[in-house]
């Protein structure tokens, strides 16, 4: 017999496979031997009561019975003389773009400006010891994308989109863990996510695919409105004629080619704030109703939003147990953002504190036209930049402080390593994003007990919340509304925000290239 239950335990119990297994007895009513085994479909936290529970859902196998789930297979073929797809980019749309072409029986060519995972090191150990940024090899742009070395978060609301199943068990075939598969907040850690990456791009080499390292997109190449080839900065040529644009968030001079080649692209709103930092014990306090946390559940987390003079204002990308990062893409500008190790064991925990901005906002400092947006966000990011006093140094305030216009006279220990410079952040940020963050900063509090106090820390600025350009495609055929041939794919084009959404928009972008007639 097999049987689908639900049971709640506390975290102790949950970890320890008999009282697991007595527990599914008592809400099976059968004897604990006739048990034969169970497997876990979901697994999350009810932090609710005063004792927190973990609830799962399981199926449960009984007098014999056993499951009968066949193993994942992704059916990758050889395309060494199969007909080719250009996809520009490695983050996660590219490589699961690559991957569901290879399926198909297309030969991908991959086009990443960036480094491997490996190269990519050294050039985010310059930038966090010694404030240097490599323009085409940093957090964002590499092998991975921004996900690679930006914590591996699984999670998503784009469920009707695509099969999110079926992303999990991709990644778990490539070496992620099987917990992926049901943890409500799936995890990899920053630590894990690059030997994945780089056993996706090795399967996609075997199969006769192409990923070509430090191959940056200049120019794309048109017949009337149709695609012909690209070209990219070493002065190649490649005869294509569907691209899959799968270039990230921050791709700025991507943005800028499009425009000047009168390519449609869309000015989009976006949101814009900084990163908060507190103490992890501060959140698990918060988040548990306890002193210290059990042993057996993982750093809190948390989630916040609030309306503030008529905008939204939210907790973004938290991080428990994490580390702020500098996210910059170009000398002369300061972008943090946040990842967490796979055990998430720093003594911190930080978010994305964001305000939602738009036309309007861009307009009061004369940004209009398509890369109104962008041209906002560099603005912030340079005047953060400018602020910290050089070298990657980032502009912050106390919690409190910044509320009451106080310039913090010391600020506390922080995971930012190239450091931080005590201002008014009010100095740096837009009016009208400073003044939702103070009064949110209060609102917050009062959701969340010990929110807000000075133990915690703002970091200026986070900006790449999402793409401040959409790149507009026909949703049908997913071709640019303009250009045949040519696939906007995922966060840079505006069509998606995290690794699982990039990698559904991926797939669906490969599936619309190969079906199209042109």
């Amino acid at each position: 017999m097999i049987k689908d239950i639900s049971i709640s335990l506390l975290p102790s119990a949950a970890a320890d496979d008999e009282s697991v297994r007595q527990a599914i007895a008592s809400e099976c009513a059968v004897n604990p031997s006739r048990i034969t085994g169970y497997s876990i479909k979901k697994r999350s936290i009810d932090a609710r009561p005063r004792q927190p529970l973990i609830l799962l859902s399981l199926q449960v196998f009984i007098d014999g019975a056993v499951a009968e789930e066949l193993p994942f297979d992704p059916k990758l073929q050889n395309v060494t003389n199969a007909l080719h797809v250009v996809i520009v980019g490695a983050g996660p749309a590219g490589l699961f773009a690559a991957l569901k072409l290879i399926e198909q029986g297309y030969k991908p060519i991959v086009l990443e400006r960036g480094k491997d995972v490996r190269s990519r090191r050294r050039d985010l150990a310059a930038l966090n010891k010694e404030g240097v940024v490599n323009p085409e090899s940093n957090y964002c742009f590499g092998e991975g994308g921004a996900g690679t070395y930006s914590d591996g978060k699984l999670y998503t609301r784009s469920t009707k989109r695509g099969d999110v199943g079926r992303i999990l068990q991709l990644f778990k075939h490539f070496g992620a863990e099987q917990n992926i598969l049901f943890d409500a907040h799936p995890h990899i850690g920053t630590n894990k996510l690059p030997q994945i990456i780089t056993a996706m791009r090795e399967a996609i080499v075997e199969c006769g695919g192409e990923v070509l390292f430090n191959k940056k997109l200049t120019d794309i190449l048109l017949d009337g409105d149709a695609i012909k080839g690209v070209k990219t900065g070493d002065g190649d040529t490649i005869v294509c004629d569907k691209v899959i644009l799968a270039t990230g968030h921050s791709a700025r001079d991507i943005f800028t080619l499009l425009h000047e080649k009168q390519i449609i692209v869309e000015c989009k709103p976006f949101a814009l704030g900084v990163r908060i930092e507190h103490p992890q014990a501060l959140i698990d306090s918060a988040q548990y109703h306890c002193t210290t946390r059990d042993m057996y559940l993982p750093p809190a987390s948390y989630s916040l939003v609030a309306q503030e003079y008529g905008r939204g204002v939210f907790s973004f990308c938290m991080c428990p147990g994490g580390i702020i990062a500098p996210a910059a893409t170009a000398p002369g500008e300061l972008v943090v953002n946040g990842w967490s190790p796979s055990k998430r064991n720093n003594p911190y925990a930080n978010s994305g504190t964001v305000v939602a901005v738009d036309k309007r906002d861009f307009a009061k400092y004369k940004f209009t036209g398509p890369l109104a947006a962008m041209h906002y966000q560099q603005m912030v990011e340079q005047a953060s930049f400018d602020a910290g006093g050089g070298k990657l140094v980032a502009p912050a305030q106390r919690l409190s402080d910044f509320v009451n216009d106080k310039v913090s006279s010391t600020l506390p220990d922080c995971s930012y390593l190239p450091g931080l410079n005590s201002v008014s952040l009010k100095e740096v940020l837009p009016k009208e994003v400073s003044a939702a963050l103070q009064k949110a900063m209060v609102d917050f509090g009062k959701k969340m007990k010990g929110y807000y106090t000075n133990e915690a820390v703002m970091v200026a600025t986070e900006s790449r919340t999402s793409s401040p350009v959409r790149i507009p495609r026909d949703k049908d055929t997913l071709q640019h509304i303009q250009i045949k041939g040519l696939y906007p794919c995922a966060e840079g084009a505006g069509y998606a925000g995290g690794i699982i959404s990039a990698a559904i928009d991926g797939e669906r972008c490969a599936m619309a290239a190969i079906n199209s007639t042109i």
